[in-house]
C-alpha cells in the first residue's frame, strides 16, 4: 500500500498577524499616561487664571490704595522765602559765582515770627556755608543734597521755637 503518513509531533508555528501583545500594552499604557499628563496641565492652568486677579479686582485695588494714600497725605507747612544769594565759590578767586534763591519750609506760628526777626542771622549763616562750597561741590546733585541739609541743619541748631523741614532751590546758577 501506499505509504502512510504517520501523524507528526511537530506543530507547525502560527503565523504571527498583529503586533506583539506587550508592544501593544506598552502603547496603551503611554497613551494613557500622555492623556492623564494633559488634562493635569489643563487643570492646573485653570486653577492659575482662577486665581490670578481679573480686571475689576485691580481696578478695585487701585482705588483702594488712591484712598488710602489721599488719608496720608503730609501737611505741607508755611514756606519762607529768603532774598538772593550771590556768592564767590571757594578756590575759585573770584571767577565762579553762584547765585540762588531758596525757600524754608517749616510749620507752626511761632518759627516763623522767630525766622522774620532772625532774618539778618540765618542769611549770615547762609553766606558762609555757600561761599565755602567749590564749583565741583555745587556741580552735583549729591552735593546740593549735602549743601541742603546742612544749611537746613545749621539754621536749626540756632532756631528755638520751631525747626525748618525743608529747604528749596527756586533758583540755583553757577557759572
Amino acid at each position: 500500500m501506499a505509504e502512510e503518513k504517520a501523524p507528526s509531533t511537530e506543530t507547525p508555528a502560527a503565523p504571527s498577524t498583529g503586533p506583539k501583545p506587550y508592544l501593544l500594552i506598552t502603547l496603551v499604557v503611554v497613551n494613557m499616561l500622555v492623556v492623564a499628563f494633559v488634562g493635569f496641565m489643563v487643570w492646573k492652568s485653570r486653577q492659575a487664571q482662577e486665581s490670578k486677579p481679573g480686571i475689576e479686582q485691580v481696578i478695585d485695588g487701585e482705588h483702594k490704595t488712591q484712598n488710602e494714600e489721599i488719608g496720608k497725605t503730609e501737611e505741607v507747612g508755611k514756606v519762607i522765602p529768603l532774598e538772593t544769594f550771590i556768592v564767590n565759590l571757594a578756590g575759585s578767586k573770584g571767577r565762579k559765582v553762584l547765585k540762588i534763591n531758596m525757600e524754608l519750609e517749616v510749620k507752626g506760628q511761632e518759627v516763623i515770627q522767630e525766622i522774620d526777626n532772625r532774618k539778618a542771622q540765618i542769611r549770615d549763616f547762609i553766606i558762609i556755608i555757600l561761599s565755602s562750597k567749590t564749583y565741583d561741590e555745587v556741580t552735583t546733585k549729591e552735593g546740593k543734597d549735602a549743601l541742603r541739609n546742612e544749611i537746613k541743619d545749621n539754621v536749626n541748631s540756632f532756631l528755638s521755637k520751631g525747626k525748618i523741614v525743608n529747604v528749596y532751590f527756586t533758583e540755583f546758577i553757577y557759572n
